[in-house]
Protein backbone atom coordinates (compact mmCIF):
# COMPACT_ATOMS: atom_id res chain seq x y z
CA UNK A 1 0.00 0.00 0.00
CA UNK A 2 1.10 3.53 -1.04
CA UNK A 3 -0.16 6.24 0.81
CA UNK A 4 -0.65 10.28 -0.01
CA UNK A 5 -1.92 13.40 1.29
CA UNK A 6 -3.53 16.19 -0.21
CA UNK A 7 -5.13 18.88 2.13
CA UNK A 8 -7.49 17.18 4.42
CA UNK A 9 -7.67 14.34 2.19
CA UNK A 10 -5.97 10.48 2.49
CA UNK A 11 -5.24 8.83 -0.52
CA UNK A 12 -4.47 5.05 -0.54
CA UNK A 13 -3.05 3.25 -3.03
CA UNK A 14 -3.19 -1.12 -3.34
CA UNK A 15 -2.36 -3.50 -5.50
CA UNK A 16 -5.38 -5.29 -6.50
CA UNK A 17 -9.11 -4.07 -6.04
CA UNK A 18 -9.93 -7.37 -3.45
CA UNK A 19 -7.03 -5.85 -0.84
CA UNK A 20 -8.18 -2.20 -1.36
CA UNK A 21 -12.25 -3.41 -1.09
CA UNK A 22 -10.91 -5.86 2.34
CA UNK A 23 -9.45 -2.63 3.88
CA UNK A 24 -11.81 -0.11 3.38
CA UNK A 25 -14.26 -2.63 4.88
CA UNK A 26 -11.91 -3.12 7.49
CA UNK A 27 -11.76 0.69 8.61
CA UNK A 28 -15.39 0.80 7.86
CA UNK A 29 -16.23 -1.90 10.01
CA UNK A 30 -14.05 -0.70 12.89
CA UNK A 31 -15.33 2.90 12.42
CA UNK A 32 -18.68 1.73 12.37
CA UNK A 33 -18.28 -0.13 15.86
CA UNK A 34 -16.50 2.63 17.35
CA UNK A 35 -19.23 4.36 17.23
CA UNK A 36 -21.61 2.15 18.51
CA UNK A 37 -19.61 1.81 21.42
CA UNK A 38 -20.74 5.46 22.24
CA UNK A 39 -24.18 6.05 20.26
CA UNK A 40 -27.32 3.66 19.74
CA UNK A 41 -27.71 3.75 16.37
CA UNK A 42 -25.53 4.64 13.42
CA UNK A 43 -27.00 6.59 10.26
CA UNK A 44 -25.31 5.29 6.93
CA UNK A 45 -25.45 6.17 3.21
CA UNK A 46 -24.25 4.00 0.57
CA UNK A 47 -23.29 4.40 -2.83
CA UNK A 48 -24.16 2.11 -5.63
CA UNK A 49 -22.15 1.26 -9.12
CA UNK A 50 -19.66 -1.34 -10.21
CA UNK A 51 -17.01 0.22 -8.64
CA UNK A 52 -18.27 -0.53 -5.11
CA UNK A 53 -18.43 -4.20 -5.33
CA UNK A 54 -15.34 -5.32 -3.63
CA UNK A 55 -15.91 -3.29 -0.51
CA UNK A 56 -19.57 -4.00 -0.06
CA UNK A 57 -18.59 -7.58 -0.08
CA UNK A 58 -16.09 -7.55 2.50
CA UNK A 59 -18.35 -4.87 4.34
CA UNK A 60 -21.38 -7.80 4.73
CA UNK A 61 -18.73 -10.15 5.60
CA UNK A 62 -18.00 -7.87 8.98
CA UNK A 63 -18.89 -8.41 12.77
CA UNK A 64 -21.11 -5.46 13.35
CA UNK A 65 -24.56 -5.15 15.00
CA UNK A 66 -26.09 -4.41 11.75
CA UNK A 67 -29.71 -4.36 13.58
CA UNK A 68 -28.77 -1.06 15.20
CA UNK A 69 -27.33 0.62 11.80
CA UNK A 70 -29.88 2.63 9.43
CA UNK A 71 -29.37 2.16 5.47
CA UNK A 72 -29.75 5.28 2.93
CA UNK A 73 -28.67 5.27 -0.45
CA UNK A 74 -27.23 8.71 -2.43
CA UNK A 75 -28.89 8.71 -5.64
CA UNK A 76 -31.56 7.07 -8.19
CA UNK A 77 -32.62 6.94 -11.62
CA UNK A 78 -35.65 8.36 -12.68
CA UNK A 79 -37.94 7.11 -15.63
CA UNK A 80 -36.78 3.32 -14.83
CA UNK A 81 -39.19 0.48 -13.45
CA UNK A 82 -39.46 -0.70 -9.76
CA UNK A 83 -37.92 -3.56 -11.38
CA UNK A 84 -35.11 -2.36 -13.20
CA UNK A 85 -31.81 -4.27 -12.40
CA UNK A 86 -30.23 -0.42 -13.55
CA UNK A 87 -31.73 0.82 -10.16
CA UNK A 88 -29.17 1.86 -7.97
CA UNK A 89 -31.63 0.71 -4.92
CA UNK A 90 -32.30 -2.53 -6.56
CA UNK A 91 -28.14 -2.90 -6.86
CA UNK A 92 -27.87 -2.03 -2.93
CA UNK A 93 -30.40 -4.59 -2.17
CA UNK A 94 -28.69 -7.55 -4.02
CA UNK A 95 -24.95 -6.41 -2.63
CA UNK A 96 -25.58 -5.14 1.03
CA UNK A 97 -28.86 -4.18 1.80
CA UNK A 98 -30.53 -7.77 1.59
CA UNK A 99 -27.72 -9.66 3.33
CA UNK A 100 -27.22 -8.03 6.89
CA UNK A 101 -30.23 -7.34 9.03
CA UNK A 102 -30.17 -3.51 8.91
CA UNK A 103 -32.27 -1.73 11.29
CA UNK A 104 -34.27 0.28 8.74
CA UNK A 105 -33.39 0.93 4.74
CA UNK A 106 -34.88 4.07 3.61
CA UNK A 107 -35.06 3.87 -0.67
CA UNK A 108 -35.39 6.51 -2.53
CA UNK A 109 -37.83 5.31 -5.52
CA UNK A 110 -41.52 4.58 -4.39
CA UNK A 111 -43.65 3.72 -7.54
CA UNK A 112 -46.86 5.65 -6.00
CA UNK A 113 -44.88 9.10 -5.98
CA UNK A 114 -43.38 11.18 -8.98
CA UNK A 115 -39.88 11.92 -8.89
CA UNK A 116 -40.50 15.31 -7.10
CA UNK A 117 -42.52 13.85 -4.85
CA UNK A 118 -39.68 11.09 -4.00
CA UNK A 119 -37.29 14.17 -3.68
CA UNK A 120 -39.19 15.62 -1.33
CA UNK A 121 -39.77 13.10 1.37
CA UNK A 122 -35.92 11.76 1.11
CA UNK A 123 -35.26 15.15 1.43
CA UNK A 124 -37.18 15.56 4.52
CA UNK A 125 -36.39 12.08 6.11
CA UNK A 126 -32.24 13.15 5.71
CA UNK A 127 -33.05 16.85 6.93
CA UNK A 128 -34.72 15.19 10.27
CA UNK A 129 -31.47 12.53 10.40
CA UNK A 130 -27.95 12.75 11.47
CA UNK A 131 -25.61 11.07 8.79
CA UNK A 132 -22.72 9.71 10.53
CA UNK A 133 -20.99 7.98 7.67
CA UNK A 134 -21.16 7.90 3.45
CA UNK A 135 -19.56 5.44 1.57
CA UNK A 136 -19.54 6.77 -2.07
CA UNK A 137 -17.58 6.55 -5.21
CA UNK A 138 -15.94 9.15 -7.67
CA UNK A 139 -17.17 9.31 -11.33
CA UNK A 140 -15.15 9.35 -14.35
CA UNK A 141 -15.64 12.98 -14.64
CA UNK A 142 -15.34 13.82 -11.27
CA UNK A 143 -19.02 13.59 -9.88
CA UNK A 144 -19.81 12.73 -6.25
CA UNK A 145 -23.10 10.69 -6.18
CA UNK A 146 -24.76 12.39 -9.62
CA UNK A 147 -23.69 15.76 -8.74
CA UNK A 148 -22.02 16.11 -12.32
CA UNK A 149 -19.88 19.79 -12.87
CA UNK A 150 -22.78 21.33 -14.40
CA UNK A 151 -25.08 21.06 -11.41
CA UNK A 152 -22.55 20.72 -8.66
CA UNK A 153 -22.70 23.20 -5.95
CA UNK A 154 -20.48 23.35 -2.94
CA UNK A 155 -22.86 25.58 -1.17
CA UNK A 156 -26.34 23.91 -2.53
CA UNK A 157 -29.37 25.18 -0.53
CA UNK A 158 -30.98 21.86 -1.56
CA UNK A 159 -30.70 18.48 0.61
CA UNK A 160 -31.61 15.99 -2.39
CA UNK A 161 -32.59 17.40 -5.95
CA UNK A 162 -33.47 15.94 -9.15
CA UNK A 163 -30.82 16.96 -11.63
CA UNK A 164 -29.92 16.00 -15.99
CA UNK A 165 -26.91 14.02 -16.28
CA UNK A 166 -24.28 15.13 -18.14
CA UNK A 167 -22.94 12.97 -21.77
CA UNK A 168 -20.04 11.51 -19.72
CA UNK A 169 -21.67 10.89 -16.72
CA UNK A 170 -24.24 8.73 -18.62
CA UNK A 171 -21.29 7.21 -21.08
CA UNK A 172 -20.01 5.54 -17.46
CA UNK A 173 -22.85 3.76 -17.09
CA UNK A 174 -22.63 1.90 -20.50
CA UNK A 175 -18.63 1.93 -19.72
CA UNK A 176 -19.61 0.44 -16.63
CA UNK A 177 -21.35 -2.50 -17.95
CA UNK A 178 -24.79 -1.33 -16.76
CA UNK A 179 -26.69 -0.38 -20.05
CA UNK A 180 -25.64 -1.40 -23.39
CA UNK A 181 -25.92 1.76 -24.84
CA UNK A 182 -25.71 5.65 -23.92
CA UNK A 183 -29.67 5.62 -25.16
CA UNK A 184 -30.69 3.02 -22.76
CA UNK A 185 -29.19 5.12 -20.11
CA UNK A 186 -31.33 7.94 -18.28
CA UNK A 187 -30.92 11.72 -18.83
CA UNK A 188 -32.68 12.29 -15.00
CA UNK A 189 -31.88 11.37 -11.38
CA UNK A 190 -32.14 12.37 -8.36
CA UNK A 191 -29.67 12.60 -6.09
CA UNK A 192 -28.22 13.97 -2.62
CA UNK A 193 -26.63 17.39 -3.37
CA UNK A 194 -22.33 17.55 -2.25
CA UNK A 195 -23.57 19.79 1.04
CA UNK A 196 -25.89 16.77 2.61
CA UNK A 197 -22.74 14.67 2.01
CA UNK A 198 -20.08 16.75 3.22
CA UNK A 199 -21.77 17.06 6.64
CA UNK A 200 -21.59 13.33 7.52
CA UNK A 201 -18.96 12.47 10.24
CA UNK A 202 -16.81 10.17 8.01
CA UNK A 203 -16.71 9.80 4.01
CA UNK A 204 -15.18 6.21 3.02
CA UNK A 205 -14.79 6.87 -1.34
CA UNK A 206 -13.76 3.86 -2.93
CA UNK A 207 -12.89 4.25 -6.44
CA UNK A 208 -10.41 1.83 -8.55
CA UNK A 209 -9.64 1.12 -11.93
CA UNK A 210 -7.95 3.35 -14.89
CA UNK A 211 -11.26 4.70 -15.89
CA UNK A 212 -11.19 6.73 -12.47
CA UNK A 213 -7.10 7.93 -12.59
CA UNK A 214 -7.95 11.09 -14.57
CA UNK A 215 -10.49 12.17 -11.90
CA UNK A 216 -8.45 11.05 -9.02
CA UNK A 217 -5.33 13.04 -10.89
CA UNK A 218 -7.61 16.04 -11.03
CA UNK A 219 -8.68 15.57 -7.31
CA UNK A 220 -4.89 15.49 -6.54
CA UNK A 221 -3.15 17.76 -8.44
CA UNK A 222 -5.51 20.11 -9.53
CA UNK A 223 -7.57 23.17 -7.89
CA UNK A 224 -10.64 22.76 -5.87
CA UNK A 225 -13.63 23.71 -8.28
CA UNK A 226 -16.58 22.60 -9.32
CA UNK A 227 -15.61 21.12 -12.75
CA UNK A 228 -13.99 18.42 -10.36
CA UNK A 229 -16.79 17.99 -7.87
CA UNK A 230 -14.70 15.15 -6.37
CA UNK A 231 -11.89 17.72 -5.82
CA UNK A 232 -14.37 19.57 -2.42
CA UNK A 233 -13.49 16.06 -0.61
CA UNK A 234 -10.08 17.84 0.21
CA UNK A 235 -11.61 20.14 2.64
CA UNK A 236 -13.48 17.49 4.99
CA UNK A 237 -11.94 16.77 8.25
CA UNK A 238 -12.38 12.58 7.71
CA UNK A 239 -12.13 11.31 4.41
CA UNK A 240 -10.23 8.66 3.11
CA UNK A 241 -10.01 7.67 -0.65
CA UNK A 242 -9.15 4.25 -1.61
CA UNK A 243 -8.12 3.04 -4.77
CA UNK A 244 -5.66 0.52 -6.70
CA UNK A 245 -2.62 0.90 -8.67
CA UNK A 246 -4.16 1.40 -12.19
CA UNK A 247 -6.60 4.44 -10.10
CA UNK A 248 -3.81 6.53 -8.74
CA UNK A 249 -1.95 6.40 -12.33
CA UNK A 250 -2.17 10.12 -12.89
CA UNK A 251 -1.21 11.12 -9.24
CA UNK A 252 2.07 12.99 -9.73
Amino acid sequence: MKTFKKDLLEIEVFDTRDEMGETAAADAAAYINSLLARQDEVNIVFAAAPSQNDFLFHLSKKDIDWKRVNAFHMDEYVGLGQEAPQRFGNYLAEHIFNLVPFGSVHYIFDKDKTPEQMCGSYARLLSATRIDIVFMGVGENGHIAFNDPHVAFFDDPQTVKIVDLDQKCRMQQVNDGCFSSIEEVPKYAITLTIPTMMKAERLFVVAPTALKADAIGRIYNGPIIRECPASILRTHKAATLYTDVPGAGQIS
